[in-house]
């Protein structure tokens, strides 16, 4: 059996310690994104919040920077679609 080298192995301990943290902000991406499609029509501070968290990970190349302008414009689509909110 082949000696396993040290690089090899810092490597594997590297690739789990980024995919376990990526996998925690892929988590948080579709929880804010699911907050912001289910809000009222008052949602700006729901869509603005799911809006940077987007940003964010696109900015550190977790997800696609494409993937986040996806579903940034259907957010802000979905929001321009609502009737304004009535004050109360």
């Amino acid at each position: 059996m082949a000696k396993r080298s040290q690089s090899g192995l810092k490597r594997k301990r590297q690739a789990l310690r980024r995919m376990a943290r990526n996998q925690a902000v892929r988590s948080s991406i579709k929880t804010v994104v699911k907050h912001a499609r289910q809000a009222s029509s008052a949602a700006a501070p729901e869509v603005l919040s799911a809006i940077r968290v987007l940003d964010a990970a696109a900015r550190k190349r977790i997800i696609h920077p494409n993937a986040a302008a996806r579903t940034k414009s259907r957010l802000m689509r979905r929001l321009a679609h609502q009737p304004p909110a009535t004050p109360a």
